[in-house]
């Protein structure tokens, strides 16, 4: 896990995730591209479970619409699937 000061470390224009600190995991590079927060999609849509209310299937859902969705420019993040829970 990693903080959002942490992320600005390696790069202070990386972009973070309103309200969704606790589901950063790293910093990823891109080819040509600054390097960028690493979110766990996993984390994140428990965070939507337990903050929001949500179901997974509405996790899933809001996450891949609204924020995987979402190109905000060269620094947005990107967005890890992994096995944790």
């Amino acid at each position: 896990m990693m903080t959002p000061e942490e992320v600005a470390e390696y790069n202070e224009e990386a972009l973070i995730a309103d309200g969704l600190d606790e589901a950063i995991i790293g910093v990823a590079e891109r080819i040509n591209l600054g390097p960028v927060a690493a979110y766990s999609v996993e984390k994140i849509c428990e965070i939507l479970m337990t903050r929001d209310g949500m179901t997974y299937e509405e996790a899933i859902e809001f996450f891949e619409f609204n924020i995987k969705g979402s190109w905000m420019g060269e620094y947005t993040p990107v967005y890890i699937y992994t096995n944790e829970g």
